[in-house]
């Protein structure tokens, strides 16, 4: 059997991540939803599996796409964010209500592709980027050496009156010739010699460290990037084309001079030097392939567009919406500054709370197009506490890894994160229900005093324990109306 190994340049080998793995990794990061995240690690899977099959077999093998129903803040997104994390795969998150069917004003469909194959892109470079550093770095040094210590120059040819051939007249050359330089003179050598004993000194105080403050004058590329719109079959749209790139070295790239210490000149020449090592067109090459084969876009907001026919008023376009993603998710070619994207294997993820519509009110095409149905749960107070304490960035740990840097401790006791999580729930079943994010408004409305009086506090250790919490919280959470506003 032919194995395919187009897709195993990412940050974890698909061979080697399982599904019970997958979901092992996002159970770091998001608290339960376990229905969504095997459907995810599924997905996923499939990529690795597909890559075994035979070539003609392959071609024929779509993903199967996902639709995760659910309210705001459950960890839908999130799941999609960590997925593509793990995979090292291009992501990228839409907003379906960003979008109109052609003829109307606002961003076509394939603005998505687009925009995705430069994320793809500047993924790919970011890797080769690290991987010549180390000979970027060589050359650098020997750039700032070239600066701090001159060569010898050769001596100037020297030139000669000659007979006058007829054969040197026919061809249109003069009777004059050339003398070799006096390069093997001793004098030269000597200067030479010099020269590299005090290129070897210079080398090695450079790298250690000793000239960081040295000034020099340094002269680099001038960056003239510049970009033009293009009209496309969805209207005028943005793509970033160089004409620089695109007209080659029909221009002269210009370079300016500068004086800087050695410290910023290293870091400027550094980036040049790692620049020039690229090979840009296996960089595009490699960017475009990965995002066929790896890609993941996450549609959000999908039931925003979920109107049928016979709706009036501004949401004439809904249905138009649906009809320009369908070619998209269904597989075509997006032209793109790159050149085309298929995006026949590219795995959509789409999203959408789905309170007033269904996913019956999409198009029976793109329902079609989306086989997998999870449906995510609302967030319970138990729910709300683990999220608080379980995960790896968990939030009372980034406040306490904050507030940390001012010298000030916070200890959260067992209480305190309960009655956290307790009003949380609350102010969600009086309010609007947005899920995790309460919990982000109620610990930075719960730590606003002390992280405003933090560096001048005299107690550096405070504990947030049940009393604490009820004695700021409290009363914002019985008056709703202010709890509308400020929780």
């Amino acid at each position: 059997m032919k194995r395919h190994t187009n897709m195993t340049d990412t940050k974890h080998s698909l061979e080697s991540l399982t599904p019970r793995q997958i979901v092992a990794e996002l159970d770091k990061y998001i608290v339960g939803q376990d229905a969504a995240k095997r459907a995810v690690a599924v997905a996923l899977r499939n990529r690795y599996r597909r890559s075994q099959l035979p070539e003609a077999m392959r071609e024929d093998v779509i993903p199967k796409n996902i639709l995760m129903i659910g309210p705001t803040g459950v960890g839908k997104t999130e799941i999609a964010r960590r997925l593509a994390n793990l995979a090292g795969a291009p992501m990228l998150k839409v907003e379906a209500t960003k979008f109109t069917e052609v003829g109307y004003v606002g961003r076509d469909v394939d603005s998505m592709i687009r925009d995705l194959t430069e994320i793809g892109v500047s993924m790919v470079e970011k890797e080769k980027l690290e991987a010549v550093q180390e000979r970027a770095t060589e050359l650098t040094t020997e750039r700032l050496l070239d600066l701090l210590v001159e060569r010898p120059e050769p001596r100037p040819r020297r030139t000669r009156k000659g007979a006058e051939s007829p054969f040197a007249a026919m061809f249109g050359q003069s009777g004059e010739a050339e003398e070799e330089d006096d390069t093997t003179s001793e004098s030269y050598q000597t200067q030479v010699q010099q020269a590299e004993r005090l290129r070897a000194r210079m080398k090695e105080k450079l790298l250690g460290g000793e000239l960081e403050s040295a000034e020099v004058e340094v002269e680099i590329e001038e960056s003239r990037g510049g970009s033009a719109r293009v009209f496309g079959p969805g209207g005028m749209e943005e793509m970033g084309f160089d004409m620089q790139s695109a007209l080659g070295n029909l221009f002269p790239k210009e370079r300016k001079k500068r004086k800087s210490k050695i410290s910023e000149a290293r870091r400027l020449l550094q980036a040049e030097e790692a620049q020039r090592l690229l090979d840009r067109d296996a960089i595009t090459q490699e960017a475009v392939e990965r995002v066929q084969e790896a890609g993941i876009l996450f549609v959000d907001e999908l039931d925003k567009v979920a109107g049928r026919e016979g709706s009036h008023g501004p949401e004439v376009s809904r249905e138009g919406v649906q009809r320009d993603i369908l070619p998209i998710v269904e597989g075509s070619s997006v032209m793109t500054k790159y050149g085309h994207v298929k995006t026949n294997h590219i795995l959509f993820i789409a999203a959408g709370a789905f309170h007033v519509s269904k996913p019956s009110d999409l198009i029976p095409e793109l329902q079609g197009r989306f086989p997998i149905r999870v449906e995510l749960e609302s967030l319970t107070e138990d729910d709300f506490r683990r999220i608080l304490v379980e995960p790896r960035n968990a939030l009372l740990k980034q406040y306490a890894a904050l507030l940390e840097a001012d010298g000030v401790t916070l200890k959260f006791e067992d209480s305190g994160i309960d009655e956290i999580a307790r009003l949380a729930r609350q102010v969600n079943e009086q309010t609007e229900n947005i899920g995790a994010r309460r919990l982000h408004t109620v610990v930075e409305k719960l730590l606003d005093d002390v992280s405003f009086a933090a560096p001048d506090i005299e107690a550096k250790h405070i504990v947030i324990d049940a009393a604490y919490v009820r004695d700021r919280l409290a009363d914002l959470v019985k008056d709703e109306d202010l709890s509308r506003y400020i929780l």
